[in-house]
């Protein structure tokens, strides 16, 4: 199994939104998961991924009076739960959706119930782009469409389009302890019909969508955008979310007009966005 590092970085000074750059910025370097604490936060990766040389270059350009300091702990896989059951509490998404883990009593008030076991993996509705993303879904028709949803984590997105209709549904993700995650999450889900890949947007070509879904980071989207664009149907719908309002934002929406996708709205979430394009 894969072997995880916690960083934890303790930041002085500054504002509130340097630290929400400085997160964006990691999740860039491959960081998967954010955890706020007193006086900073903890960030995981996998232990063959952290490269410590780019994280000093990355923390000596902060912004004058922003100072950031870390350690490295190496952590043993199987201790992860403990860490996610120790802050994993049940969220509630626009009033409808109700995001549990199987060690929670269930809530049948609510028209949909996502049970995860995130394990390592990322994504279980409390970071407010995995919230961002259910909310929009929560407003779109799924019934019969054929979905992907790349860069999925738990597959929480994956097992909302499916209880919401969808009638094919592939989740990609390039890290084996992601794609195991979808495998058990979505039996636990009677979404059996999900089709769970490990690996990159290569696995899209040939297939067709009228729905993607993609919460990953600014980088990695604008770097795979073309590629969404030619396996959406005509008139199909993108959702993108890992990246802020302002400067992303605008450079992910020239960068989809570049390829016939048109920009129809947006969301923002302390800061965070998930935007919709249609394919004209």
């Amino acid at each position: 199994m894969m072997r995880y590092s916690e960083v934890v970085f303790s930041c002085t000074g500054g504002e509130d939104w340097h630290q929400d750059i400085l997160i964006s910025d990691l999740g860039d370097m491959g960081f998967d998961t954010f955890e706020v604490q007193d006086r900073g936060f903890a960030a995981y990766i996998a232990s063959e991924q952290l490269d410590r040389s780019a994280l000093e270059s990355l923390l000596i350009h902060q912004p004058v009076g922003f100072e950031v300091s870390y350690v490295v702990n190496e952590i043993e896989p199987q201790n992860w739960n403990s860490v996610w059951e120790r802050n994993f509490e049940p969220v509630v998404v626009a009033d409808q959706c109700y995001v549990r883990a199987t060690f929670h009593a269930a809530a049948p008030e609510y028209p949909y119930e996502i049970v995860i076991d995130p394990k390592m993996a990322f994504g279980t509705g409390h970071h407010q782009t995995t919230s961002l993303m259910m909310r929009q879904m929560l407003a779109e028709t799924f019934e019969g469409k054929t979905v992907l949803d790349m860069g999925c984590g738990t597959g929480i997105l994956a097992i909302l389009a499916a209880k919401l209709g969808a009638a094919q549904v592939l989740a990609i993700d390039n890290d084996p302890v992601c794609a195991a995650s979808v495998e058990e999450n979505k039996i636990r889900n009677e979404a059996a019909h999900i089709v769970t890949e490990c690996g990159s947007v290569e696995l899209i070509r040939g297939h067709r969508f009228d729905v993607i879904l993609a919460n990953i980071n600014r980088n990695i989207l604008l770097h795979q955008l073309e590629a969404y664009t030619q396996s959406l149907e005509a008139n199909g719908i993108l959702y993108m979310s890992g990246f802020y309002e302002g400067h992303d934002l605008d450079v992910l929406s020239d960068a989809a007009q570049l390829q016939g996708l048109r920009y129809e709205s947006h969301e923002v979430l302390d800061g965070w966005v998930a935007a919709r394009f249609i394919k004209e």
